[in-house]
């Protein structure tokens, strides 16, 4: 499908007609390529010929990120203005939202926020989505709003107390415990292939720096499903201790905290989300999403002081 998706923007084709994944994929991918008049060509071909849906919301929310991640702030903002204003309509009339409206309204937030930051309204973007938080308090944009707090606030912070009432492996030390050496958070999520994928680099990154002190604990919650569909708590730990055990064995002996509270209390709407800390229990980095060898060998080796490893 990636390759169809290419060859269609290549030619100026609209990548729905190819994409299986339909309105959000196409848009998805003409954003990603920079291609938003064909996205917006793709999201106004939609909206003739089936009205305003969850999907065209979650599709022009797709639009918003690209064109913030473009730096262009002043479009961004306004397709963030109109994918929540159509999402609240949408809820509002069908009294439901699903994914897809989840999808579209957290992220029409975040743009926003992310916009006023960086046009310099750091306390601005911090009232806004506070009052957003208390808004959509006990939902499930609450994780996502407070991801976003987290990124204008967390750092140069003491770092929220783990709980490690749960786990998986090796029991968990507490935080506090954790006193005098640097410690690495690796939010992690059984279904998540870019988790898989940092393994390898976590792996490596240990291998260096855990006889200098880092320490990685990597906690991760229910979902209340497993690959083979709905599941019960009890059938689920079941299921993430043999994930655990078959993908993220080079980790060693990491302790998994396990729980939704960690989720909440640091904000991780994206999987992986990686937390570093000093040796004093003060967030150096927060960064939702992967992260290369690189940036993490910068951020570590920063935070001990130490010479960065080439091997």
């Amino acid at each position: 499908m990636k390759r169809a998706l290419a060859a269609a923007l290549a030619l100026g084709i609209a990548p729905a007609l190819l994409a299986a994944g339909g309105l959000v994929d196409a848009v998805r991918a003409a954003s990603d390529a920079r291609n938003f008049a064909l996205a917006e060509r793709e999201i106004r071909t939609y909206r003739a010929t089936a009205g305003e849906t969850p999907e065209l919301a979650e599709a022009l929310s797709w639009l918003a990120r690209g064109t913030l991640d473009a730096r262009q702030y002043d479009r961004a903002d306004a397709y963030a203005t109109e994918t929540r204003k159509l999402s609240l309509e949408i809820l509002k009339r069908s009294g439901g939202g699903g994914t897809a409206l989840e999808t579209a309204l957290g992220a029409a937030i975040e743009v926003h926020a992310q916009v006023l930051a960086a046009e310099g309204e750091r306390q601005q973007a911090l009232a806004y989505l506070k009052n957003e938080l208390t808004t959509w308090r006990q939902s499930p944009l609450e994780p996502r709003i407070q991801k976003n707090i987290n990124l204008l606030t967390l750092r140069g912070k003491p770092a929220p107390p783990l709980d490690v009432g749960h786990w998986l492996g090796k029991r968990p030390p507490s935080l506090a415990a954790l006193k005098g050496h640097p410690v690495l958070l690796f939010f992690w999520a059984h279904w998540c292939a870019d988790c898989k994928a940092e393994v390898p680099i976590l792996a490596r990154l240990m291998r260096h720096y855990g006889p200098q002190g880092l320490v990685l604990i990597g906690p991760t919650q229910l979902y209340g499903y497993t690959a083979e569909g709905d599941a019960t708590p009890a059938a689920e730990t079941l299921y993430i201790d043999q994930v655990r055990k078959r993908f993220y064995g080079a980790l060693g002996d990491m302790p998994v905290p396990l729980g939704h509270r960690n989720f909440q209390a640091y904000g991780c709407s994206t999987t992986p989300t990686l937390v570093l800390l000093n040796s004093r229990g003060v967030v150096r980095m927060y960064h939702p999403g992967a992260m290369s060898y690189e940036a993490l060998v910068e951020a570590v080796s920063d935070s001990l002081r130490g010479p960065v490893p080439h091997a």
